[in-house]
């Protein structure tokens, strides 16, 4: 059985194409492309609407991009652009690692067919690989060795993508449907009988969810930093 080579936009011998022409550059068509997913998430993605967009044939688009994915793969990589991390040398590493923490939240809200791309898509473009360094940089500053650099990363961006993801999903869901919030919260107090301590917690949160939710991911926040840093105590 053959195994299937594994492409990518950025495995180029020259890298992503550049324009030999005058005419649209990269950089518009990626801007583009981030505009029409922002309004109609990633099934409204399609060539041949990203050409109408930028009153070009969808055949000319192929100069710069082989494929759909190819062209996801750059949009995706503008989104890490959007993040920053500070500087470690200067600023302690659990303000840092908190400051990234939410703004690769902010970044996957403001984005949310990102969402779909973590995980499937490899993130090998300079700008993601620009916050991954940036990141082992910060904990090897923070005083985490070897491997344990990578565990910690990995364990910061899996609490964002495990309490965004879902987060994102809820609010594709109730997108384009206008429910009646009194309804619905008397619907969820209704299911909540018999639980008492269940019932407080949906009273405070439905005071107001947002709050409610940006409470929680800092609390989560802090206490993975908390973990963090017990490790390295030990």
């Amino acid at each position: 059985m053959t195994a299937k080579q594994f492409s990518s936009v950025w495995f180029r011998e020259s890298g992503p194409r550049k324009a030999s022409s005058p005419g649209r550059s990269r950089e518009e068509i990626v801007a583009a492309a981030m505009e029409l997913l922002d309004e109609e998430g990633r099934d409204g993605l399609s060539m041949r609407k990203l050409g109408a967009r930028l009153m070009a044939g969808a055949t000319s688009l192929y100069w710069y991009v082989a494929n759909k994915d190819e062209l996801l793969e750059l949009v995706y990589d503008e989104i890490w652009g959007e993040m920053s991390v500070g500087d470690p040398e200067h600023i302690h590493w659990r303000e840092v690692a908190s400051a990234l923490a939410h703004n690769m939240r902010q970044v996957i809200l403001r984005h949310p067919w990102s969402a779909d791309l973590i995980g499937r898509m490899p993130a090998l473009g300079p700008n993601a690989l620009q916050v991954s360094d940036q990141m082992h940089r910060m904990f090897r500053l923070a005083g985490f060795t070897g491997m344990d650099i990578d565990f910690a990363g990995a364990t910061l961006t899996s609490y964002v993508y495990g309490f965004t993801i879902p987060e994102v999903a809820w609010n594709s869901t109730t997108a384009d449907v206008e429910y009646d919030e009194d309804e619905v919260r008397a619907k969820v107090v209704k299911a909540a009988e018999g639980y008492p301590d269940l019932m407080e917690r949906v009273r405070i949160i439905y005071e107001d969810p947002n709050v409610a939710r940006a409470m929680a991911f800092d609390f989560g926040l802090v206490s993975v930093l908390d973990g963090l840093e017990r490790r390295l105590a030990t």
